[in-house]
């Protein structure tokens, strides 16, 4: 069972509903799946707190390097400023990153970064197993 861990943003509802249907589909591959949006609260640290802050930063990197697979939710040039940290991180340490552009256009340090660049819909038929290499074909800024 590959490890993935699932850089998303999910601070609206818009993101949320993304993020749920991408879960759904690498779980129906059958991929073990760490989705910091599911991670447990620790109900002694405040959120926005700077224990709460080290303890996310931290437990984040954990899972990255735990990964096997990165796989990104990416909303264009529109993009979490954390999830795009994510990414980049992914890369440095040699992880493949595939990247499931919801977005209407992408900033070229993303796509290029990434090993793969699909649509949800290719992400339902994506093989996790061979990973193939695809590149950005959409509007670049």
């Amino acid at each position: 069972m590959k490890r993935v861990y699932l850089a998303s943003p999910f601070f609206n509802d818009v993101e949320i509903g993304y993020l749920e249907k991408v879960e759904v589909i690498l779980e129906k591959k059958g991929l073990k799946v760490f989705s910091p949006m599911r991670k447990a609260k620790d109900e002694h640290v405040e959120i926005g707190s700077r224990q709460w802050s080290i303890e996310t930063f931290m437990d984040d990197i954990k899972h990255i390097k735990w990964a096997e697979i990165i796989v990104g939710i990416y909303h264009g040039n529109y993009s979490d400023s954390g999830t795009a940290w994510e990414l980049g991180y992914a890369y440095a340490t040699d992880k493949p990153v595939i990247l499931v552009h919801v977005g209407e256009n992408s900033n070229l340090m993303v796509h290029e970064g990434s090993h793969a660049n699909i649509t949800l819909a290719e992400l339902e038929d994506y093989d996790f197993d061979h990973l193939p290499s695809s590149f950005y074909m959409g509007e670049m800024l």
